[in-house]
This record gives C-alpha cells, structure tokens and sequence, in this order.
C-alpha cells in the first residue's frame, strides 16, 4: 500500500531537537472529537485536526493523530496532504481501506499516501490513524537516543554521563 508521489517541501525537526523537554497532559476530555453521520462511529482528535476538531497536542512538525471508532458498516473518509506518511493500525475489528481488506493488528504504512483515504468497518472497529509531514533528515538511533549523526549519539552519552540532562533528588 504505497505510491511514489514525492515532493520536496519538507519541516526540519533538526532545528527543534535541542529544545527543552516538556510534559504535556493530554486527557479525553481536552481532545477534539467527531460524531461522523448515520452513526457511523467517532473521530477523538489528539493532534492536528479533522472537520475543523484540533487536538491538544503540541507537536514541532505536522502530524495528526486521530482514535477512530467505527460500528459496522459505518465509514468514514480523510483526507491528508500527498507529501504525508501514514499509518493505520487496526486495533479491533475489520476494515476495508480503499477497498483493501485489513484485520486486527494490521499495520498499513503508506509512504506519499495521497489525499483521500476511505475506510469502512466490516465489523465494529477501533483505530489509530497517524499521518506526518516527512522530516527528511538523517536519523541515526542507538539506546534511548535519537539523532542526526553517531556524533550527535556520542555527544548524547557524554551529556547526560556528565549530568547534563538533569537529575533526580532523593
């Protein structure tokens, strides 16, 4: 479930990497919901936004985050930027996306996913929809740190052995 649609208009998260950390508390009754028609199901919004819904989350680059929840037989459409990664996770029930059959536990990844995405619930359904702007941007991972480069990892390790990343008291 991928095309090859590309485009070069990227976010940069380098430039936010550095920047404090932060806790953000993001409950059920702060986030954006939708009652979709003919009771179709809901869309709770936890980032960016759907049918004018905006979630709490505050994010660095352009992501959505949605928990849908389908009955059966009902239906409901998105539509995302063609630059978008997307992933779906069916977490309960079967789905139809685009006309292609996904089960309980089914990831579908699509790179450069398009604009509409049409799902429908062949049973009652459960949802998380994930959808960001690419960072095209180099990703080297090693522990619990994520960065550019092995530089960066290793300036990582040196940081936080020498407590630069703060501690706790007893």
């Amino acid at each position: 479930m991928t095309t090859t649609n590309t485009m070069q208009t990227r976010t940069s998260a380098k430039a936010h990497k550095m920047s404090p950390p932060r806790y953000q508390s993001i409950t059920s009754d702060r986030m954006g919901i939708v009652t979709l028609p003919e009771n179709a199901g809901s869309v709770r919004v936890i980032a960016g936004e759907y049918q004018g819904a905006k979630g709490p989350a505050q994010t660095f680059t352009k992501i959505d985050v949605f928990d849908v929840r389908l009955n059966a037989r009902g239906r409901v459409e998105f539509t995302f930027p063609a630059r978008h990664n997307l992933g779906l996770l069916v977490m309960k029930g079967d789905i139809a996306i685009n006309g292609t059959h996904a089960a309980a536990h089914d990831l579908a990844v699509f790179e450069n996913a398009g604009e509409r995405l049409f799902i429908e619930a062949e049973s009652e359904a459960h949802l998380l929809v994930l959808s960001g702007e690419p960072i095209d941007e180099p990703i080297v991972q090693y522990g619990p740190f994520v960065m550019n480069s092995a530089q960066e990892i290793q300036q990582a390790f040196a940081d936080f052995a020498s407590g630069k990343f703060g501690h706790l008291d007893d």
